[in-house]
């Protein structure tokens, strides 16, 4: 071979290799980028959903140590508790599921259940690492419960918990956790929600009445149904315990704070007189003032009458009385009379609400109707309300949480919340029924 012709072989090998080098490098810069857009896609449709806001031991046998702190699942070491978790996700489909987890000692196997799908992870490191779990199929949008059992250990402890993850085709919509740590606590009471009742009256008001039922199996531990809400305070029933429920009459202080030992004696609300068997005191932490309850365990099913009065005493207070009447009686109970100081004014803002003030039963449902409301005014007339508007609490509003609805059955409007149900009803929805005819036959010469 000539050299002329051998250097140019050297030259066509040498471009061959630069070529090839240059198209190489290309192809693993572009791998490269893909991966990079595929890794935050995936970052971008996955949610991580905190069990500190959105957890609960929905099953926990007695002795059983585990909790939800602020920050995680911890103290789990009975198989037999089940921790559930709800999120809300707007589509149908695929929904992958992962957790976060870190295990003390040992290897742990962990079920997660979606449905009537269970899968099993084993979890191993005293790292927090973000386990995937796998996919699950959501038929309808909603909310997911997600359960966590343990299934084996080798050490004393089955895992610390801080997240459960999801992403899919189930994910690409709108969805609904508890994601600010400010709100953890209430979204794990749930959503209050409320009747605004509609006066149709100008003149004022010194009455109000309203009759509540709460049916059968709707009364879970932690349930406040309150009947007469007004500006200054709160009247009606709630369940305490599995064997303590309460009829509570509240009025706030005008000065406001959550701790009634601050309050201005001036500012204090005075005790006129309570029935017999109420406990009268101080209330704080949603505001203070004067409470009172009277223990009374009133049954679901049935219907209970609640009566408010509240008028000016002439000297710039003004006197709220609530009593209370049970269908196996004709007499009236006194809960309580209160004066407010700072105070001159007639009955304003008349609603309801039903809440869940028991953090750990959040997950329950609970649900009242309120039926035959009436106003009587000043100068002693009967009127009728037919009419009410519907509204949710901050914890709805920051879209931490929105199993809360209302709306009217036959002739009585109701309200609902808890139990993670899929239906929706805007605030402010008005809603309506006919005005009843009979006005209620009390007199009131013959109260306490």
């Amino acid at each position: 071979m000539s050299i002329k012709l051998l250097a140019n072989t050297f030259i066509g090998i040498a471009l061959l290799v630069f070529q090839s080098c240059a198209e190489t490098t290309a192809a693993t810069e572009d791998t490269t980028a893909a991966q990079e857009k595929i890794s935050a896609l995936k970052n971008a449709s996955s949610f991580s959903v905190p069990v500190a806001g959105n957890s609960f031991l929905t099953v926990k046998p007695s002795g059983a140590n585990e909790v939800i702190t602020s920050a995680k699942l911890g103290n789990w070491t009975s198989s037999n508790t089940i921790i559930s978790t709800y999120f809300r996700v707007g589509n149908s489909g695929t929904l992958n599921i992962g957790l976060k987890a870190s295990v003390p000692s040992g290897t742990s196997v962990v079920k997660v259940t979606v449905g009537s799908t269970s899968k099993n992870i084993t979890l191993t490191g005293t790292a927090s690492t973000e386990y995937t779990v796998g996919d699950f199929t959501v038929s309808t949008p909603g909310y997911v419960k997600v359960d966590l059992q343990g299934v084996s250990k080798t050490g004393g402890y089955f895992a610390d918990v801080t997240d459960i993850t999801f992403s899919g085709a189930a994910s690409a919509g709108t969805n609904i956790y508890s994601n600010d740590p400010s709100y953890y606590y209430w979204a794990r009471r749930g959503p209050s929600c409320h009747l605004n009742y509609t006066i149709p009256t100008t003149n004022n008001v010194s009455y109000y009445y309203n009759e509540v039922t709460v049916p059968a199996g709707e009364d879970k531990i932690g349930s406040y149904f309150m009947a007469n809400g007004f500006s200054a305070g709160y009247f009606g029933m709630q369940v305490n315990s599995a064997t303590e429920r309460r009829i509570l009459f509240s009025v706030w202080s005008p000065f406001e704070t959550d701790d009634p030992n601050n309050i201005p004696p001036d500012h204090k609300i005075i005790l006129n007189r309570s029935g017999s068997g109420v406990t009268v005191g101080e209330f704080g932490n949603e505001g203070s003032g004067g409470q009172s309850y009277y223990k009374y365990n009133w049954i679901a099913g049935q219907t209970y009458k609640f009566l408010l009065k509240g008028e000016p005493d002439g000297t710039g207070k003004t006197d709220f009385t609530a009593w209370f009447l049970s269908p196996d009686t004709t007499t009236w109970k006194l809960i309580a009379s209160w004066k407010r100081p700072q105070t001159s004014t007639y009955l304003k803002s008349f609603y309801s609400f039903v809440e869940n003030f028991n953090p750990e039963n959040g997950y329950q449902g609970r649900k009242a109707e309120f039926k035959n409301q009436w106003v009587r005014t000043s100068n002693g007339s009967w009127i009728a309300i037919s009419g009410a508007k519907f509204s949710v609490d901050n914890t709805y509003n920051a879209k931490q949480r929105i199993d809360a609805m209302g709306g009217t059955s036959g002739n009585a409007f109701f309200l609902q919340n808890g139990g993670f149900f899929n239906t929706t009803v805007a605030p402010g929805s008005q809603f309506s029924i006919t005005a009843p005819t009979q006005a209620p036959n009390i007199d009131f010469s013959t109260l306490p």
